[in-house]
C-alpha cells in the first residue's frame, strides 16, 4: 500500500508541477508586460485545483493511458491573457514561449540536481529522489515538446502564427475547439484506426517520443 502511494506521488507531483508552473509562467510573463488579468483572476496560484482542466488534466491523460499510445501528457486550464494589452509581436512571443522555456529550465535544473543525488549515501532516500527528479526531467521535456506543436490551443500556434498580422492567422490561433478536435483525431483516433489495419499511424506519438528522447538523452 505504502509503495503504491509513493509511486503515485512520485509520478503525480512532478507532472502537476510541470503543468502548473507552465501555466503560471504565461501569467507572470503577461504581468511583467503590463497585463494583470491572470493575477486578477487568482490564477498565479500554487493551488492545483485552480489550474485543473477537465479534458487536458484528467480525460486526455486517461484516454492516452487506456489507448497504450506510448506516452502520457496533458495541460492545465490556460491562464487568461488579454493580448490587447500586450499587442506587439515580441510580447505575444514572450508570453507564448514562457511556459515552454519554464519547462525546459525545470528539466535542466532537475538534471543538475540528479548529479547531487548520486552523493546521497542512504539507498532509500537516494532511490526516491532519483525517481522524482528523473520524472521531473521527462515530464517537463515531454510537455515542452508537446506544446511547441503549431496546433491551437498549443503554444506553438501562437509562437509560429501569432506575429502574422493577417485575419486568417488570428482566426487560426483562436480556433481552440477545432484544433483540439483535430489533435484528438490525429493523436488518438488515427492510431486506433491504424491498429485495425496492422499499421502504425501514431504520428503524434512518434514525434513526441522521438524529440523528447533526444532532449532527455542530453540531460540524463
Amino acid at each position: 500500500m505504502l509503495t503504491t502511494i509513493l509511486a503515485i506521488i512520485l509520478n503525480f507531483v512532478p507532472i502537476m508541477l510541470a503543468i502548473i508552473l507552465h501555466e503560471m509562467a504565461h501569467g507572470y510573463a503577461a504581468l511583467m508586460l503590463g497585463d494583470n488579468t491572470a493575477k486578477r483572476f487568482g490564477r498565479l496560484s500554487w493551488n492545483p485545483i485552480k489550474h485543473v482542466d477537465p479534458f487536458g488534466t484528467i480525460i486526455l491523460p486517461a484516454l492516452l493511458y487506456a489507448s497504450n499510445i506510448g506516452f502520457i501528457f496533458g495541460w492545465a486550464r490556460p491562464v487568461p491573457v488579454n493580448y490587447a494589452k500586450i499587442n506587439t509581436r515580441k510580447s505575444m512571443l514572450i508570453v507564448a514561449s514562457a511556459g515552454i522555456v519554464t519547462n525546459m529550465a525545470l528539466a535542466v535544473v532537475s538534471a543538475l540536481i540528479l548529479l547531487l543525488v548520486d552523493f546521497i549515501p542512504w539507498p532509500l532516500l537516494h532511490g526516491i529522489l532519483e525517481v522524482f527528479f528523473v520524472n521531473m526531467v521527462v515530464y517537463n521535456i515531454v510537455l515542452a515538446v508537446f506544446n511547441i506543436l503549431p496546433i491551437p490551443p498549443m503554444d506553438g500556434s501562437k509562437i509560429f502564427f501569432g506575429g502574422i498580422n493577417q485575419p486568417w492567422a488570428q482566426k487560426y490561433i483562436s480556433a481552440d475547439r477545432i484544433g483540439l478536435t483535430a489533435f484528438f483525431g490525429i493523436a488518438i483516433v488515427l492510431p486506433l484506426v491504424g491498429a485495425l489495419f496492422g499499421q502504425n499511424w501514431n504520428i503524434v506519438g512518434w514525434y513526441v517520443m522521438s524529440v523528447s528522447k533526444f532532449f532527455i538523452s542530453l540531460l540524463i
